[in-house]
């Protein structure tokens, strides 16, 4: 639910400007992704898909500009831990799950907000946070393998489990790096439908470079190019501008 912001973007940077041993990472970078919005970021490698990635999660401090999340945080000034609590999930493009664990163990462990050990395998599910797991293995296909060792799924079902495992923590935002690298194509339309069922109660933006996957979800897609918007609109639009095809399509 976006109750503290109605109107207003759920995400909105502007004039971001990221330097590192004097190399503009990002360059004045403006952005702006709105509720439920589901927001493809593309572009040549050095672009600043990273950085950018980096910055609305905490990672690296923008040396100019604003970063917002709703109108309440103003992500420049929290922790990395801060901005997780305040409803920021961040997928990087190798899975990390707990592989000695079964399916249902993972969403468990991500579920449960004290990460030490002992009192996160003492402690008993709630049945609101059963039901909460319940719904996430729904919706990532994962009912009938809940009870396998994470280490004997799929390289998709990896990702899947991954996104389960933040959206048990029903995150606001979803950032998802790469998450079809390595699927098979059934895996990938799989991962696509997964993706666009989420948007409307999550916005989520994507960096992808499977411009096919791209093109299967992108309702807007950013062009980042030398850490600054290049274009910004539908697949169509980005995939006729001539500034994109020379930086990035035509190679």
């Amino acid at each position: 639910m976006n109750l503290d912001t109605p109107q207003g973007p759920v995400l909105y940077l502007s004039g971001v400007t990221v330097s590192f041993d004097g190399f503009r990472a990002l360059d004045s970078l403006s952005l702006i992704v709105e509720p439920g919005e589901l927001r493809c970021v593309i572009g040549p490698n050095g672009a600043g898909k990273t950085t950018l990635m980096d910055v609305i999660t905490g990672k690296t401090r923008p040396d100019a500009g604003e970063v917002h999340f709703g109108e309440q945080h103003d992500l420049a000034r929290l922790s990395e831990p801060e901005i997780a609590r305040a409803g920021i999930g961040r997928k990087f493009q190798k899975p990390t799950i707990f592989r000695n664990h079964t399916v249902f163990e993972n969403l468990e462990l991500a579920l449960k907000t004290d990460k030490r050990v002992l009192p996160t395998l003492r402690a008993r599910l709630t049945p609101a946070q059963k039901e909460r797991i319940d719904e996430v293995l729904r919706l990532i296909g994962l009912q009938q393998k809940a009870s396998l060792p994470g280490d004997l799924l799929s390289h998709g079902e990896k990702q899947w489990l991954e996104i389960g495992m933040l959206l048990v923590q029903d995150p606001r935002l979803l950032l998802l790096d790469e998450p079809v690298a390595g699927m098979s194509d059934e895996e990938t339309a799989r991962t696509g439908e997964l993706l666009q069922s989420l948007a409307g109660k999550h916005s989520l933006v994507v960096v992808e470079h499977d411009m096919r996957f791209v093109a299967s979800i992108g309702q807007k897609i950013t062009v980042l190019h030398e850490g600054r918007v290049l274009v910004e609109g539908t697949m169509e639009t980005v995939r006729d501008d001539p500034r994109v095809v020379e930086v990035y399509l035509g190679r």
